[in-house]
């Protein structure tokens, strides 16, 4: 359905040029799922946009069922309604109705009537959950509600690929779901998509295949199970296992306490964790440092999340810490906090004396 050769793409709005995209060559079949993978700024948004020449390649060579896109007569609205696009931000018109939202499209390009358009609109508003919105405008929805419009209003122009650029990536945690379960409906009915995201478990779920984009290039592709599993190159290898770390240095109990939490909070948001985990972590923040820990010299908190497995580990370190029978062993066995703390882990270990482990399932 789409074939890419030798795609580059190189800006020039300062005074160096930035190559984002260098000799991407790939083929995405009709009803697959094709998700893209990479860290940031290694061109899965540009990749994304080049498809539907929102951005201008620089070179290479685009089909679209056959036809190139990049010709100089190529019929560029055509394209776009046979290729829809989802925007992180919604790009809806704050002064519109959500049903004139959708059906603006319909009629100003396909031609329709505004019975038919609005009777099109409102079946789409029913499959994202939406059906008494219609009259809503933008402004009165959450961010995922204005996403699943965005999705409808996409669908609208009946398109054969949908490009999502990290359709989750402006949404409250707690909004994520609403947005992936319409996507993952979407790719159940067989329709063809490429996905830019980094929800590894929902990518992991719903793809064909999984393009892991680094340096400007598909530096490896596979199914899920190949590219999570059994990656076979070192960077890919590095990505999939990463873990998100976030440290503290206390040098004593009269830290900045909220600011701590403040940074932790814009932590679990930015990778997924929701409110739950975050109440937890608070609540560990609090006995660790105002109860268990001795805090005779300065204390380390470092906080790993591993995407991949979905775990998080807090570690508490009292610098030179000389006692022999450990924190967790000293501790009076009614001790309140400790069995605060196990309550709410997973597991709490002490691996060596002054060093207090708790590991969470995120």
């Amino acid at each position: 359905m789409i074939t890419v050769r030798h795609l580059n793409k190189t800006f020039h709005d300062g005074q160096k040029p930035l190559t984002v995209l260098r000799d991407v060559n790939c083929e995405i079949r009709k009803g697959e799922v094709i998700s893209i993978i990479g860290p940031s700024g290694t061109g899965k948004s540009t990749f994304l946009r080049c498809l539907n020449r929102l951005e201008e390649p620089t070179a290479g060579q685009i089909e679209i069922d056959g036809d190139d896109i990049l010709a100089p007569d190529a019929d560029v609205r055509r394209l776009r309604q046979k290729m829809g696009m989802v925007f992180q931000n919604f790009n809806l018109f704050e002064h519109l109705t959500i049903i004139d939202n959708i059906t603006l499209a319909p009629r100003n390009l396909l031609g329709l009537s505004k019975a038919d358009a609005e009777k099109r609109a409102l079946e789409l508003l029913e499959m994202v959950g939406l059906g008494e919105k219609a009259g809503s405008l933008p402004n009165e929805l959450s961010g995922g509600q204005k996403q699943r419009v965005a999705i409808a209003r996409c669908l609208a122009m009946n398109p054969q690929i949908i490009l999502f650029d990290e359709p989750t990536s402006a949404l409250d945690p707690t909004m994520v779901s609403e947005v992936l379960a319409v996507i993952r409906q979407l790719a159940s009915q067989g329709m063809t998509m490429a996905i830019v995201s980094h929800e590894m478990q929902f990518v992991r779920d719903v793809s064909t295949r999984v393009f892991f984009m680094n340096d400007g290039i598909i530096y490896e592709e596979g199914t899920p199970e190949q590219i999570f599993d059994n990656p076979q190159k070192n960077a890919t290898k590095s990505f999939i296992n990463r873990i998100r770390t976030l440290e503290f240095r206390l040098k004593d109990r009269h830290f900045d306490l909220y600011d701590m939490f403040g940074q932790v909070q814009r932590f679990c948001s930015k990778y997924g964790l929701g409110e739950k985990i975050f109440g937890k972590i608070q609540h560990v923040i609090e006995e660790m440092t105002s109860e268990i820990m001795p805090f005779d010299t300065a204390v380390s908190v470092v906080i790993d999340y591993s995407e991949k497995n979905g775990t998080l580990t807090m570690t508490f370190t009292q610098e030179n810490y000389t006692a022999a029978d450990g924190i967790i062993a000293g501790a009076d066995a009614d001790n309140v906090s400790l069995m605060l703390v196990g309550g709410l882990c997973s597991e709490m270990t002490e691996p060596v004396p002054g060093t207090v482990r708790i590991l969470f399932n995120a």
